[in-house]
């Protein structure tokens, strides 16, 4: 499988990595990117080929990336249109509908769709992955591997759960990055020193998140084991239910929703 990036950015650098690591020839792998200097940091720390321009780039490959900005997509994809020979389209920019990337295309219906999340820079991802209608069986597997490069995979059969992926593990870390500062603040308030509550507070979460995902229990069997009768985490937890935190968590899910749907509309309200 011989993949191109199109954009060389942190999520493409992050691909590209786990796609090296996993055994993809480095000759398999190229990138295209408007920047000098990134593509000088791209070809020293991958020894991929870097291109300033797509038509080299993607001549002979079989999967192209689209890994550039939402608003950058349909410059993009109108000058790859009479470049496309064939080859697996992937785009991992939010609020992109297949069949909007499919008209900029001029018609191209070999797309997938793909949302990683951050957690891909450090190979544990989970990525929402839609397939439009066209794709092959061997399509799947080619997208599966691109993203299951840096982490988990989760195929979806409605695209519009492609824009809940992103409210839900797409804006998610923001939300946990979130939970820990909050968390951080709190134990300087009781005492402790910023370091030793980033300590305390960073372990905590991975800690916890490592044994969720080692149990089988669903995380409210888990929350009550540690919860005792009468004890500190039951009081904790009585002040987190009275300031709703389970319905603060659900509205910011669902705003986040609304909003990967507004800019989807914003996106493809072109009419052509």
């Amino acid at each position: 499988m011989k993949v191109c990036f199109i954009g060389g950015g942190n999520m493409a650098s992050a691909m590209i990595g786990g796609l090296l690591k996993s055994g993809l020839a480095v000759e398999s792998v190229s990138a295209v990117d408007v920047d000098a200097g990134q593509r000088a940091r791209l070809s020293e720390r991958f020894g991929i080929r870097v291109f300033d321009a797509a038509a080299p780039a993607i001549a002979g490959s079989d999967c192209v990336v689209l890994a550039v900005k939402p608003q950058q997509v349909r410059n993009v994809a109108a000058g790859l249109a009479p470049l496309l020979d064939g080859q697996l389209v992937v785009t991992i920019a939010a609020g992109i509908r297949t069949a909007d990337l499919a008209r900029w295309l001029g018609g191209y219906e070999r797309i997938a769709r793909a949302m990683p999340n951050t957690p891909a820079l450090i190979g544990q991802g989970i990525a929402g992955l839609y397939a439009a209608p066209a794709l092959s069986s061997d399509d799947r597997a080619r997208v599966e591997r691109i993203l299951g490069a840096v982490g988990g995979v989760l195929w979806v059969e409605r695209e519009a759960l492609v824009d809940a992926v992103t409210a839900v593990s797409g804006s998610g870390p923001a939300y946990v990055f979130m939970m820990i500062e909050a968390l951080e603040a709190a134990a300087t308030g009781v005492g402790f020193d910023a370091a030793q509550a980033r300590q305390l507070a960073l372990t905590t979460f991975a800690g916890a998140a490592n044994l969720a995902a080692a149990d089988a229990e669903p995380p409210a069997v888990l929350r009550a084991r540690v919860t005792s009768k009468g004890g500190t985490t039951e009081r904790g937890i009585a002040a987190l239910e009275a300031g709703g935190l389970h319905a603060l968590i659900a509205e910011a899910v669902q705003a986040a929703n609304r909003r990967a749907v507004e800019l989807g509309d914003e996106s493809g309200s072109d009419g052509r």
